[in-house]
């Protein structure tokens, strides 16, 4: 059986639904597995053992280019790719949905539009399964699949997953250290709500005696490492690295605290400790709590289908309450 799973984008949503591979393969070893995704994810995604082809879709330069040509061109090419005996989309938008419709196959599968924030991206599949959007993002993704397969393997065997993220080599990290505990900051995410505090970061290192190392994506979130380390004087900076290497990073530490963004998900892809930090996303549907990777959320009601960006309430988690399970989680 051939099949093809669409997810084209981001960082955090993609690892959320690589955990399906590890299950399908054990169900089956006969499935051969392709993955369609943006060309700037593909990294993450092309040492797995467990996928035959990544198909890199590069709709987010037909976007930004605003180049129709460019998007028709991208079109054909996927037609080209080949005829699958099913097509999941995991993604759920629009144009993941128009994606796995152009893809040849007998099945187009996806959820229904009552379980979609794009509702109708659920007119492109030609059979639907009904589950809650508000429910947690990687049981929907295992809930599809199970469906789409017609395997009947129990959520709760997500707890007891093999990490599932292959960096190409190991990354040597320089300042490791050997007597402490090492654990990553993250203070970077997609919007400035997401993001904790810079003097509640930097008090953070205060409290916990361990080798602090930060990491950055782009030039906002390297000044905001610099005002970090400006302030505690107790941390390093990581140079700018790629995904590939950020994984073999994140392998090697004992704990990685940040908010609800693609490297904290990371962690959890690989069984590290971690402490995901949430204000305005909902914790109970972003992630999948484990004897070692943890949450603390604010006291926002969130509503899963219209983020508010202006709710800063991440600012309101106590510091104490991180040190606490960072020191039960380091034991």
């Amino acid at each position: 059986m051939k099949i093809a799973i669409v997810k084209l984008s981001a960082l955090g949503d993609i690892i959320h639904a690589m955990a399906v591979l590890q299950f399908i393969k054990k169900c089956d070893q006969e499935i051969e597995v392709d993955w369609f995704v943006e060309e700037s994810f593909k990294e993450l995604l092309e040492f797995h053992p467990d996928i035959h082809n990544v198909h890199e879709v590069k709709l987010k330069n037909a976007k930004n280019k605003k180049s129709l040509r460019l998007l028709l061109n991208e079109l054909i090419r996927v037609r080209k790719l080949g005829r699958y005996d099913l097509v999941i989309d995991l993604q759920g938008l629009l144009k993941s949905a128009v994606i796995s419709r152009l893809i040849p196959s007998i099945i187009t599968l996806g959820f229904d539009k009552s379980s979609l924030r794009e509702r109708i991206a659920a007119v492109f599949y030609n059979k639907t399964l009904k589950y809650g959007y508000n429910k947690n993002v990687i049981e929907r993704n295992f809930e599809l699949i199970k469906f789409a397969l017609e395997f009947t393997f129990k959520n709760e065997e997500i707890l007891y997953k093999l990490p599932f993220l292959f960096p190409s080599k190991k990354y040597l990290i320089e300042g490791l250290s050997s007597i402490k505990k090492n654990i990553i900051l993250i203070p970077g995410a997609s919007h400035s709500s997401k993001r904790y505090p810079v003097e509640k970061f930097s008090e953070l290192t205060n409290l916990l005696y361990a080798n602090y190392i930060i990491i950055w994506g782009n030039e906002k979130e390297r000044v905001i490492a610099e005002e970090i380390k400006a302030r505690s004087g107790n941390v390093k900076i990581l140079e700018k690295i790629s995904l590939d290497n950020l994984i073999s990073v994140i392998g090697q530490i004992d704990l990685v605290i940040g908010p609800d963004t693609g490297p904290t998900h990371i962690a959890w892809a690989l069984n590290v400790p971690s402490i995901t930090l949430f204000g305005p996303t909902p914790g109970y549907r972003n992630t999948y709590i484990t004897n070692i990777n943890k949450i603390i959320e604010s006291d926002s009601k969130v509503n899963p289908r219209k983020i508010n960006k202006n709710d800063d309430s991440i600012k309101n988690i106590k510091i104490s309450d991180i040190s606490k399970l960072a020191q039960e989680l380091l034991g």
